[in-house]
């Protein structure tokens, strides 16, 4: 990571004092906060504990704007997804079996690969915006399109070919071929995967957040219609099930799309079709790669936890233990994930500005306004621990183990106030490629064989086996920390700046558009 080169400067202290600023910070619009909290931070005039306050006072603002939004919008999206599986459920135990099974095993493997090519759109037009290059963002939106689109081709042959595989890891003949018709009818989610992140993305740059959070409320009432009529009214069981999912999604795309061609807040930054969009593929092939990895790897790390699970004396229980605790946990989660959009957006966006100590301010609020939340969601499922998995089962026995197990899921909603946030930093300062080797490490090398270590060997059950997952999450998590803490901001500014100039260069080679919309 070139930008990591010279870790030695405190996070603040590494950002000199300009010269003084009198500016009145009493009000200022929207558009004027981001650089005015680089004023305020810079001004000091100002007394220390005043500055403190109305810095922090801007930078919440400009935060919950981004992160409520974004919480609901993932929030939504997964609510649909599971509700597919909830209409699965009703046609039978099989069904509801092919459809987590496919939900879990294929589909989210093309999820997390999309959604972490995407990421690389996150970090070139946040830069963008918060250098008001706004014609950049355009392209680097049709750039990730093709790239992901060509990415959705070998997804393609997995989703195809998903029943051999199925049979291949040693799941039944009859559940590999119920699970096979629920995944063919997500063919056509792969795509809409492939258009949906770099929109996504495309709007989080520019602080765009509430439409995205409309349109995916209201796709969610017309998902649920729709499914409700194909599972039961039209009687296409798992297959009709997937394909309104599928169909859901494109809708979804469309909707933002339309959004992106008719608002007055996209004119600068969306300018239409052009054929820039095909120079410096390679370019972006190599930061989406970074970012799919990194993404990946914290996506399956606790899927990898599941698996093992199913390899204990006493599976059964061990997995519909887990299977409440990580329900619980992937509710939660949204939560971070919307905090690791957000930091995402706001690093970016004051790396792209050359504002370092706004961009480093918001990683110290937005890190500590995350831990709050997580320490307040752990200490309520301590207080429930007793009777939470009664939501989920009545089983008694299955309500003891997760007791048992409440505690480590404490522990890691509280590494999910921190971890998520400190990988949207990352994001925003396209550190990409240096955490997928810090994730390869902590999880895959220390995290997983610990784990298996501690449950089998020790005899501890699921509780080794995530004992080993949460030492993976807190070296990774101290690692981040560490890096962060030392970053030189000035520099990081730089490399928005030089990365951006190398950009720009790129697209210089052809300017004329090649349909206007």
């Amino acid at each position: 990571m070139g930008s990591q080169e010279e870790l030695h400067q405190p996070i603040l202290s590494s950002v000199p004092e300009p010269e003084p600023e009198s500016e009145s910070v009493a009000s200022a619009s929207h558009g004027e906060e981001s650089s005015l909290l680089e004023k305020v931070l810079s001004d000091t005039q100002l007394p220390c504990f005043k500055r403190l306050r109305l810095a922090t006072w801007i930078e919440l603002k400009l935060l919950f704007r981004l992160a409520a939004p974004a919480v609901f919008v993932y929030v939504i999206n997964n609510t649909m997804s599971l509700s597919t599986r909830v209409f699965a459920g009703h046609l039978g135990n099989l069904e509801l079996a092919a459809a987590s099974l496919g939900n879990s095993g294929i589909q989210l493997f093309a999820y997390g690969l999309m959604l972490g090519m995407g990421s690389a759109v996150e970090t070139l037009c946040g830069q963008a915006y918060g250098a008001h290059k706004y014609d950049m963002l355009g392209i680097y939106l049709q750039r990730a399109t093709i790239v992901l689109t060509i990415t959705g081709l070998p997804l393609l042959a997995v989703f195809i070919l998903c029943k051999p595989l199925l049979l291949l890891i040693g799941e039944s003949s009859a559940l590999a071929s119920a699970a096979a018709v629920f995944v063919y009818g997500l063919i056509p989610q792969i795509f809409a995967y492939a258009v949906n992140f770099p929109i996504q993305k495309f709007l989080q740059a520019q602080r765009i957040v509430l439409p995205s959070a409309y349109i995916s409320a209201a796709t969610l009432g017309v998902h649920l219609l729709l499914s409700w009529v194909a599972v039961y009214e039209l009687g296409w069981g798992l297959i009709g099930a997937s394909l309104v999912l599928s169909l859901s999604w494109w809708i979804i795309v469309i909707a933002q799309f339309v959004y992106i061609l008719t608002s007055s807040k996209c004119k600068q930054t969306w300018s239409g079709f052009s054929l820039q969009a095909f120079s410096g593929l390679w370019e972006f092939v190599k930061l989406s790669a970074a970012s799919a990895v990194m993404l990946c790897l914290e996506v399956w790390y606790f899927q990898v936890l599941v698996l093992i699970a199913g390899l204990l004396k006493d599976p059964e229980l061990a997995l519909n233990s887990l299977a409440v605790c990580m329900a619980i946990n992937g509710v939660l989660f949204m939560v971070s994930v919307g905090f690791n959009a957000a930091i995402s957006v706001r690093v970016s966006n004051e790396l792209g500005a050359g504002n370092p100590k706004s961009a480093a301010f918001s990683v110290v609020i937005v890190t500590l306004v995350s831990l709050a939340i997580a320490i307040v969601e752990a200490v309520i499922v301590l207080s429930l621990r007793d009777v939470i998995s009664y939501a989920f089962t009545s089983g008694e026995t299955v309500a003891e183990a997760v007791s048992k197990l409440t505690p480590y899921l404490a522990v890691t909603l509280i590494l999910n106030g921190i971890q998520p946030v400190l990988s949207g930093v990352a994001v925003g300062c396209g550190w990409q490629a240096f955490v997928a080797y810090v994730n390869v490490g902590c999880y895959y090398v220390v995290g997983i064989p610990l784990g298996c270590l501690l449950g089998f060997k020790f005899d501890l059950g699921a509780q080794g086996i995530w004992s080993g997952m949460i030492g993976g999450t807190l070296m990774q998590t101290i690692i981040l920390l560490w890096v962060t803490f030392r970053t030189d901001w000035i520099k990081e500014v730089d490399t928005s700046k030089k990365r951006l100039e190398k950009w720009d260069d790129s697209n210089k080679q052809q300017q004329q558009p090649l349909l206007k919309s």
